[in-house]
C-alpha cells in the first residue's frame, strides 16, 4: 500500500462547504476533507435520522455532541455518545447509523482500514 505524506496544516471547518445528503428518514450534513487515500470529514446527523444503506467500509468514528446508535445488520447495536468512539475495518461488518435527538462527529476512513 502507497502511503501518502500530508504536510503539517490545520482545517477551518467554519469555511468548508456543508452537504446535504437524504436518509431514509432525516438528513446527514458532511463537511469532507479528501486526500489520497484519506478521507476526514464533520457530520451531522439530523433529529430522527436514519441511514439509507448498510454500510461496509470502515472508519474511525468519535461522536462529538449528542449521540447515535450505530446498528450491526446481524442483529447487534451500539450506543455512541459524545466522547465515545469506534474503529470497524472494511468488510468487517455492515452498519448504519440511526439518532433520534441528532448527533454531530468526527469522522476518518481510508485506505489504510482496508482488510487485508
Amino acid at each position: 500500500m502507497k502511503k501518502t505524506a500530508i504536510p503539517f496544516q490545520s482545517i477551518d471547518w467554519s469555511i468548508i462547504p456543508k452537504i446535504k445528503y437524504p436518509g431514509e428518514k432525516g438528513t446527514a450534513t458532511w463537511q469532507t476533507i479528501q486526500f489520497d487515500g484519506l478521507r476526514i470529514r464533520i457530520v451531522e446527523y439530523s433529529a430522527g435520522y436514519l441511514a439509507d444503506h448498510w454500510c461496509r467500509k470502515g472508519h474511525i468514528v468519535h461522536c462529538l455532541e449528542g449521540e447515535f446508535i450505530s446498528e450491526i445488520e446481524n442483529g447487534e447495536s451500539f450506543l455512541l455518545a459524545k466522547g465515545m468512539t469506534y474503529v470497524v475495518s472494511d468488510e468487517l461488518s455492515s452498519h448504519r447509523s440511526v439518532s433520534d435527538q441528532g448527533v454531530k462527529l468526527l469522522i476518518i476512513d481510508g485506505d489504510f482500514l482496508k482488510s487485508e
